[in-house]
């Protein structure tokens, strides 16, 4: 990590990288959408755009004009286009390995809180994951919102990895840790449907971009004893209940969509109409892989 803002030596490069980054902020959702007018064939402008926002931002906002908004194949495409290829099947996927997002209990298995219409804490997608399928990338459509709610909050986990080692540096080395933070086997009935995973909360890829996995959940989480690893995770609960320039509060509608780097996200409760056909309705897209970044980059941070 020589000559990364992530090397807790490079002090100078961290504090010219920070001092960029927050300059963003605070940031307008609407500044972060962008509007692709034909979904069946995306242009290469709106594509450079998405890619050159979550470039700087690890996260945008897209807006279908026109077609299907119910449309699979538009999401596909989409990631596709952004360099999103590698899906991850996880355990209620559908076949095509997105996950339909809507009020529902499966069959032989645990109710799910994103399958509820309850708020969801603060986390990152595949949290649980082994290293090799870590989710770096996600893709989140919305083909019907609910009738009341369902707003999402969403901060770039670079963002939290300043605020924590401004705070204290050392919160970082023991996020660090390769057992930071577990989460425990999930068992049904007996039967391991996953194995029990360890590994840190911060971490630095091969290319040298920032990985997080968390959840704020105080339940079927291990966080590692340790008092500075306890600390940091009590900081990370604090900052969910304050005020912040630094999240960002969006509800999507029909046709809209989020595209991110496997950003820090919540959703609050919701309330779903009473017919059945308008009951809420999103499309979820967990990748191995990071949205490409722009073939020209300008202005990054």
């Amino acid at each position: 990590m020589y000559n990364s803002p992530f090397n807790l030596n490079e002090l100078n490069t961290y504090q010219t990288w920070r001092n960029k980054k927050l300059s963003a902020y605070p940031l307008l959702p609407e500044s972060l959408l962008v509007t692709i007018e034909d979904p069946e064939n995306p242009s290469e402008a709106e594509i450079a755009q998405l890619q050159h926002i979550c470039h700087q931002y690890n996260l945008a906002l897209y807006h279908f004009a026109q077609g299907d908004v119910r449309s699979k194949r538009h999401v596909h495409r989409l990631g596709h286009k952004v360099g999103l290829f590698r899906l991850d099947s996880n355990l209620c996927a559908d076949e095509d390995s997105l996950t339909s997002l809507h009020v529902t209990s499966h069959a032989g298995q645990h109710d799910y809180i994103p399958y509820t219409n309850k708020p969801l804490s603060w986390h990152t997608d595949g949290y649980y994951n082994l290293p090799e399928e870590q989710i770096h990338g996600m893709l989140l459509h919305c083909a019907q919102p609910a009738l009341e709610g369902g707003e999402s909050w969403l901060m770039d986990h670079e963002i939290a990895y300043i605020l924590l080692r401004d705070a204290n540096p050392d919160y970082i080395h023991a996020l660090m840790h390769p057992n930071a933070f577990t989460i425990p086997a999930n068992i049904l009935n007996g039967e391991i449907i996953r194995p029990e995973q360890s590994g840190p909360v911060f971490s630095v890829t091969a290319a040298g971009h920032l990985h997080m996995r968390y959840s704020a959940r105080q339940r079927n989480v291990i966080w590692r004893d340790d008092p500075m690893t306890r600390e940091a995770a009590d900081f990370l609960l604090n900052l969910w209940q304050q005020d912040s320039p630094y999240k960002i509060r969006y509800t999507l509608q029909a046709g809209e969509g989020l595209l991110c780097n496997n950003v820090l996200h919540n959703r609050t409760a919701f309330k779903d109409s009473d017919d059945p056909t308008q009951t809420r309705l999103l499309y979820r897209g967990r990748y191995f892989d990071r949205v490409e970044e722009p073939k020209e980059t300008i202005c990054s941070v």
